[in-house]
């Protein structure tokens, strides 16, 4: 007997420019996902996320009435409502505060790209299946300003560097053969600094799933101060 197949992700889709939110939906669309909720302000959206619990909330940071930060509040809501549903900010510029803020205590099922990252599909696509597994995906502009600041002696400082390149990738959202790509290392290779990570970090054998999100969170608390 074969397989049942997997049902598609569900998402809600919030920008109040019109045009750029039939974009994300059309991207979303061709790449198997159903989107069940559009939204033009957060209010719209936590609506929206209430009433059709989606599995990832894809939301612009500023929308009416002030234009500010509405998304990143109303993802920081959504986190502490519900559990089950991941929440993906997108952002004109990188800004660290919003992206940690929204992190809050943790890591899993958050994600915070630029808007350009919609127009790289494949990318953008990987990143909102990985928040509706519980993963993390920053943008990679993100990350690299945080490790250009890294504070001296703190848990990542315990890494090589090909281990804080693996960690990168882990934080970005990455698959373990794209991490290996970039990293220019085999796959038994990659493994191998994965648990090397997880072992300087002190994170406790659980679920991999798990321990990726707490070594990405443990990345970034290093890189605050």
């Amino acid at each position: 007997m074969s397989e049942p197949a997997e049902s598609p992700l569900r998402v809600v889709v919030a920008e109040d420019s019109f045009l750029f939110r039939a974009g994300i939906v059309r991207v979303l669309e061709a790449a198997g996902f159903v989107v069940v909720g559009e939204a033009r302000d957060a209010e719209e959206l936590l609506e929206a996320v209430r009433g059709q619990r989606p599995d990832v909330a894809v939301t612009d940071i500023r929308m009416p009435p002030t234009q500010t930060d509405e998304g990143v509040r109303a993802a920081t809501l959504i986190r502490a409502e519900l559990s089950g549903t991941g929440v993906l900010v997108l952002s004109q510029y990188v800004n660290e505060s919003y992206a940690l803020r929204l992190l809050g205590d943790s890591a899993s099922g958050v994600g915070y790209l630029l808007k350009q990252r919609v127009m790289e599909p494949v990318g953008f696509a990987d990143a909102v299946r990985a928040v509706a597994r519980g993963g993390c995906a920053l943008d990679p502009e993100v990350v690299t300003q945080m490790i250009e600041r890294r504070r001296p002696d703190g848990p990542v400082d315990l890494l090589t560097e090909n281990e804080r390149t693996v960690l990168a990738g882990m934080a970005e959202g990455r698959s373990n053969p794209a991490i290996a790509r970039e990293a220019g290392i085999s796959e038994a290779a990659l493994q191998r600094h994965i648990a090397s990570i997880f072992g300087k970090l002190d994170l406790v054998r659980d679920a991999e799933g798990h321990r990726r999100v707490l070594a990405v969170l443990a990345y970034l608390r290093a890189q605050e101060d």
